[in-house]
């Protein structure tokens, strides 16, 4: 697999430490043979990465997915998907091409409703406490190395009660579908008694836009944390989607928007 980063400047002056600094490379997004996104990511989870954008955008279920192949190439990583006939389908019925750049979720779509597409109500039921949410973000930090190392990507994590996933990229969609893709991945592989998602809270080092919470929606996750501020649509969609978002969040703070029922004094997780 391709580094994740590497050592490059050659002077450095009054500004401390040499940093590596972090990987880009474009990474394809092939289902069944045919190209569906390409998008500049970090080399690294491509695997789950699959597994997550296949999920969030729409396109198959981890049941949906027969085998991924990763395959080197000298442009970039060919990511090859290989789906049932019944997501075949529906991906060529969506007639959907995606070619985009780090910081934007949405490029490419061909029309209105399909940015702007409704999202299911998540009815999972979790509660935190507030403390337990301060917690939840003062964790998150620990679990970026690849940050530590470059200060240029994002992360996402899981928190059940404690971190149990993260993931990083230079684009802050795809470490976010990255950490999907590893829940999902997990989840698929469990025995089938306890396959149902766990519910928990998605942790954020970006902004909260609503691509990221059509992500997160289609995830199942019913709260959502973040370091950064919403846009006023990403509000309205997490009111929609019935997910709590927490944004702003902090050691010390943060502040709620939606769904705040679910932030109480004593947390039941279900």
């Amino acid at each position: 697999m391709m580094l994740t980063h590497r050592p490059i400047a050659r002077l450095s002056y009054g500004v401390g430490a040499v940093r590596d600094l972090p990987e880009e490379v474009a990474v394809a997004l092939s289902f069944n043979g045919t190209t569906q996104a390409v998008m500049m990511a970090s080399p690294a989870d491509l695997t789950d990465f699959a597994y997550g954008f296949a999920l969030t955008e729409g396109i198959a279920t981890a049941d949906q997915i027969d085998r991924v192949t990763i395959v080197e190439t000298v442009l970039g990583i060919d990511v090859q998907i290989w789906v049932t006939p019944e997501a075949e389908a529906r991906l060529v019925a969506r007639r959907r091409t995606m070619t985009g750049p780090v910081g934007c979720g949405l490029c490419g779509i061909d029309s209105l409703e399909q940015a702007m597409r409704a999202v299911s109500p998540v009815a999972a039921q979790f509660t935190m406490t507030p403390d337990e949410i301060k917690a939840a973000i003062a964790a998150l930090p620990a679990a970026q190395p690849l940050h530590d190392t470059t200060r240029a990507v994002h992360a996402a994590g899981f928190w059940q009660g404690e971190l149990v996933a993260s993931r990083e990229d230079v684009g802050r969609h795809n470490a976010l579908d990255k950490l999907i893709g590893s829940r999902v991945r997990a989840y698929h592989s469990a025995e089938p008694a306890v396959r149902a998602h766990p519910t928990g809270a998605i942790l954020l080092t970006s902004r909260v836009s609503i691509d990221m919470v059509q992500k997160v929606a289609a995830f199942g996750a019913p709260i959502l944390i973040a370091v950064s501020a919403p846009t006023a649509h990403a509000v309205t969609l997490a009111d929609q989607a019935g997910i709590t978002l927490i944004a702003l969040a902090r050691a010390d703070g943060f502040q709620a928007f939606t769904h705040t029922d679910r932030i109480q004094e004593q947390s039941h997780v279900q």
